[in-house]
């Protein structure tokens, strides 16, 4: 058995309390990833993979299973807040721990600041009355105050939110179901799976290496380790079970929508304009405007609660580190009636409001700020990767070693998780870089400030 950490070492700050249930942790990574988080880039995907959407999504749920797997094995051995943070420091040391916390801060930072625009841009097209902005500031009031009640009481609120969106994710396979029993499919039934003409495999794997941007946000499951009611194995069922989870509505919803979109794969790839409202398009088509309007509120709904989740496990993490003595220590606060690291969760509110509200006040807000999330998780994931190596195999902390499991698939995942990033756009590129360039340099001054050990 691996003899879990189970402090951190010249740690300080409060105790988080442990109230989550299997159900809670996994409605949080429910929550952060969204179940129909397909439909935004639907088109996009359509026509990378020519055809072969529900393939892609396939192929990229067990692309992102090394990661879970590697997840469920770092918190069995470090079963604290933190996530990748904590894995890091205690696989590979404290600067590496560090870096990886700071890469994924960028992210755990933005997603939700891109998930409150989401919701501000649908609530404002719902209600033109109001402005962008304010609905966008209004969603992060709310679920900010929902995340200082008490981590039970916002996941209980999640779980309600996350039904419903569950339910109309229902609603749309019973309608595309009918649809397709009364007038039949515009494509042949395998070719979600295996593409129309001119499929190649460098198209799905082009295709894959967007798609698995939708899983980011399940590991966000393992930030809440210490709060977890069952301990570390209650997280690790947790983290697999949402990716399993999550792959499979994805692909369901993916396959069917192929099935019944009006436009081809090819007609999508000439006309990239009509890529990002392909899913709606569909719908509409198929069942009428009724359901397109009840997934925009669904979506518009489910984004703010999606940036709930995060700004939950982005407290924490600010947390983690700031009971390490890595950022302020007023962070590491927790308030004693609600178990919350209030200062961090509030820290993170502020930011996530302003990059949203920011985001929300100019027209080209969503791209600016779409652009540049996504490479921190990747690269903290990369050196989650390494750090089950370096606790494993290196160091030889976790007992017997085992190639497949401690080797083989952390390598892959590292495979996978590189070739993404070396797909991302060139402005995440180039912002990743300069956040780890100042990472870096936050980390080397405060090795000269302590001097040699």
């Amino acid at each position: 058995m691996t003899a879990p950490v189970t402090a951190a070492p010249g740690g300080t700050g409060g105790k988080l309390h442990r109230t989550l249930t299997l159900r809670d942790l996994i409605v949080y990574g429910m929550l952060f990833i969204a179940p129909m988080a397909p439909v935004g880039i639907f088109g996009t995907l359509d026509a990378k993979s020519h055809g072969a959407v529900a393939l892609v999504y396939v192929v990229a749920t067990v692309a992102m299973a090394f990661t879970a797997f590697s997840y469920a094995q770092m918190v069995r051995v470090a079963p604290q807040a933190g996530s990748v943070y904590t894995y890091a420091r205690v696989g590979l040391g404290e600067g590496p721990g560090f870096i990886a916390g700071w890469m994924a801060l960028l992210d755990y930072l933005l997603i939700p600041a891109v998930a409150y625009l989401f919701s501000g841009i649908a609530l404002h097209a719902l209600v033109p009355s109001v402005s962008q902005w304010v609905w966008t500031a209004v969603a992060v009031a709310v679920t900010t105050a929902l995340n200082l009640a008490g981590v039970r009481t916002a996941a209980l609120v999640g779980f309600l939110v996350l039904a419903m969106e569950i339910a109309v994710l229902l609603v749309f396979v019973v309608c595309a179901i009918f649809a397709l029993s009364d007038r039949g499919a515009q494509r042949d039934w395998l070719s979600p799976l295996t593409g129309e003409a001119g499929f190649t495999t460098g198209a799905v794997v082009a295709a894959v290496s967007v798609a698995v941007l939708s899983y980011l946000g399940f590991d966000a499951i393992a930030a809440f380790a210490e709060e977890a009611a069952g301990g570390s194995e209650r997280v690790a069922r947790a983290v697999v079970t949402c990716l399993a989870v999550a792959g499979v509505l994805f692909v369901v919803q993916t396959y069917l929508a192929a099935l019944l979109a009006p436009m081809s794969p090819a007609e999508l790839a000439a006309k990239p304009a009509a890529q990002g409202s392909a899913f709606y398009d569909t719908v509409d088509s198929a069942t009428g405007p009724w359901l397109h309007d009840l997934v925009a509120v669904s979506k518009a709904v489910g984004a703010a609660f999606a940036a709930l989740a995060g700004q939950a496990a982005s407290g924490r993490l600010l947390f983690a580190m700031a009971r390490d003595r890595r950022l302020p220590g007023v962070l590491s606060k927790v308030d004693r009636s609600s178990g919350v690291p209030r200062a961090a969760v509030l820290g993170a509110a502020a930011v996530n409001l302003v990059a949203a509200v920011w985001a929300a006040r100019r027209d080209d807000g969503l791209d600016r700020l779409v652009s540049v999330v996504d490479v921190g998780a990747l690269v903290a994931f990369a050196l989650l990767h390494l750090s089950v190596i370096g606790w494993f195999a290196v160091r030889g902390r976790g007992g017997e070693l085992k190639p497949v499991r401690h080797v083989v698939v952390p390598l892959l995942g590292l495979a996978v998780v590189i070739a993404v990033i070396a797909k991302a756009a060139a402005t995440a590129q180039i912002v990743g870089g300069l956040w780890l360039v100042a990472g870096l340099g936050v980390l080397g001054a405060e090795v000269l400030r302590k001097g040699p050990a």
